[in-house]
Formats: structure tokens, C-alpha cells, sequence
């Protein structure tokens, strides 16, 4: 735990619930701070598995956690987002096919780990997470960074669906090759 990947990937994991508290403040300051905290905690996303990698500070820990604390983050905030209005109608298909994704392809790893058998990051995938990350920005802000880029709700919409349609391929990808080791 001491180790700083760790730390990062804990501290993400702390900033969450004042991330959502902060939904509950309908001020303009309130958004900023969110889209702020949530910036910093995207920034650390990054940051984690770039000195664990650099430094090879591997850690048992670190690799238990820092996939779980990403997929509570994206989930906790998705739901939050739908809950307020952010993701409605039909933007809230996007919004299940990321969770889908998320919980079929944690599903896979996990059975899977126990064979020893890992299905390694994509580029792809890790295009995807950089658009779902800047799309929940814009939706984090809502209409309230409408005072610097009009429509900025829209511009979370757009993203968040191809986020989506790259949340589909990557999850087909690792669908079939993970399907190989199934049987």
C-alpha cells in the first residue's frame, strides 16, 4: 500500500463520493469543483499505471485494485449522471452498453485468471477510455460549461456514444479472444 501507484489509485477511489456530493449542489461553483476533482482523479488514473510500469512497482494490491477502482468510478458516475439528467432517453443507451462492457469483460478476466491466462489493454481500448474519460467531463459539468463551450451537454452526448461504439469493438475483441480459452 505504501507505494505511490497505490496511493494514487486509492486516493481516486476517496475522491468519489465528494465527486458525487457534489451533484447534489446545484451551483455553478459546485460543477467546476466536480469537473476539477474528476480531472485530478483522471490524471491519476493515468499516472498509476505509468509509475507502476516506469518504476516497476508492481504490487499485488495495485493490480487487484486499480481495474476495480476504474470500473466503480465509471460505474459510480454513470449511474449518477443518468440520476441527474445528464444521460437521458436514448443517451442513456451509450451509457449501458459502457456498463455492459465493463461487467462482461471483468467477468472474462476473472475467469480466466485463475488459467493464467490475461487479455492485455488494446490501444483501441485505451483510445476508448481517453474519449469515455473527456466525454464524462463534459457530462460531469453539464450545462453549467455552457459559459465557455455552448452545448456542452451535446458534446458529452457525442462523445459518450463513441466511447461507446469503441466500447463495442474492444469488448468484441477481447470477447473472442477470451472465448479461445473458455473451452
Amino acid at each position: 500500500m505504501q507505494h505511490l501507484p497505490n496511493i494514487l489509485t486509492f486516493f481516486r477511489i476517496a475522491i468519489l463520493p465528494i465527486i458525487i456530493g457534489l451533484f447534489f449542489v446545484p451551483e455553478s461553483w459546485a460543477a467546476w469543483s466536480a469537473l476539477g476533482l474528476y480531472t485530478l482523479a483522471s490524471i491519476t488514473d493515468f499516472l498509476d499505471g505509468w509509475i507502476a510500469r516506469k518504476y516497476n512497482i508492481i504490487s499485488p494490491i495495485g493490480t487487484f485494485l486499480d481495474p476495480i477502482a476504474d470500473k466503480i468510478f465509471i460505474v459510480a458516475l454513470l449511474i449518477v449522471l443518468a440520476g441527474y439528467d445528464r444521460l437521458e432517453g436514448l443517451w442513456l443507451i451509450p451509457a449501458i452498453t459502457i456498463l455492459i462492457r465493463e461487467i462482461l469483460i471483468s467477468g472474462l478476466r476473472e475467469f480466466l485468471g485463475p488459467k493464467n491466462i490475461q487479455l492485455p489493454v488494446s490501444k483501441l481500448a485505451k483510445w476508448k477510455t481517453t474519449v469515455q474519460m473527456i466525454a464524462l467531463g463534459f457530462l460531469v459539468v453539464g450545462d453549467y460549461g455552457d459559459v465557455i463551450l455552448p452545448n456542452t451537454l451535446f458534446y458529452g452526448h457525442i462523445l459518450i456514444s463513441i466511447a461507446a461504439i469503441l466500447t463495442i469493438m474492444t469488448g468484441w475483441r477481447y470477447l473472442i479472444e477470451g472465448i479461445k480459452h473458455v473451452n
